[in-house]
């Protein structure tokens, strides 16, 4: 690491201070436990292990040191406490995108904007955020992330989480906070995709890193731990044969 991307040693300290702090506020959670699963025990938890991951990373970019410490990597999850047999699930999905190509989205958004008869007159996709809006409304999100480079995107991590429930919700139930308070104890199964895990794996070549992302089961059937491969460049080009077929 270059001098110029060093942290300094105010932040090694600060970062130190924060580790004291979650330790403070971890025994204290867990003096006032109120059960084998409280969750107040458990959100104390994931703050010291990210405050001490955060420090364990700038101690050895600063000095070259490691702590003690073994910090859970985001693959490890509470043991699974939902029925056996659920009654009903949720699917929780997650995908992150970059804007890469601002040109490209604008344009493919007017595209669908000139072809739907009700918007003539507005004008909703000279802004990202209204071509994001045109986009997303027109296509199924599972299209979008299979032809994202058409959309001026770049994918980032995903995340899909398999929740179960006992029973279905009411309709309209969760509408207003969708995502609030998902418990990762009733996580059948959830698969993370992100370039990270390549390292990990040490599935390709360091040449070939920005060009794989990889698939990690973090809870399937048995709590078994798998890693995949993907090949992006060989997805493209497999989706560029299909546009051009289509075409």
């Amino acid at each position: 690491m270059s001098d110029a991307a060093q942290p300094t040693a105010a932040e090694v300290r600060a970062a130190a201070e924060a580790v004291k702090t979650a330790l403070d506020r971890h025994l204290a959670a867990v003096e006032r436990r109120s059960g084998e699963d409280d969750p107040a025990v458990y959100e104390a938890f994931n703050q010291l292990a990210a405050a001490a991951e955060v420090y364990d990373e700038l101690l050895y970019d600063r000095y070259d040191e490691v702590t003690p410490f073994e910090i859970p990597g985001a693959e490890e999850m509470p043991p699974y406490t939902g029925p056996e047999e659920p009654n009903a699930l949720s699917v929780l999905i997650r995908r992150d995108y970059a804007v890469s190509d601002q040109q490209r989205l604008l344009a493919q958004a007017r595209r669908v904007e000139a072809a739907d008869d009700d918007s003539a007159g507005e004008d909703v996709t000279g802004t990202v955020h209204g071509a994001l809006g045109v986009l997303f409304g027109e296509f199924e999100p599972d299209e979008i992330a299979s032809r994202h480079k058409e959309f001026g995107l770049e994918e980032g991590d995903s995340t899909l989480w398999v929740v179960a429930a006992d029973e279905p919700a009411e309709p309209g139930e969760w509408l207003e906070a969708p995502f609030e308070q998902a418990d990762a104890q009733r996580v059948v199964c959830r698969f993370d995709v992100s370039a990270v895990f390549d390292d990990d794996a040490d599935l390709g070549d360091e040449d070939d890193d920005e060009d794989v992302r990889v698939v990690r089961v973090v809870r399937g059937v048995g709590d078994v731990e798998d890693v995949e491969e993907v090949d992006l460049d060989e997805d493209d080009e497999n989706e560029d044969d299909e546009n051009e077929d289509e075409r």
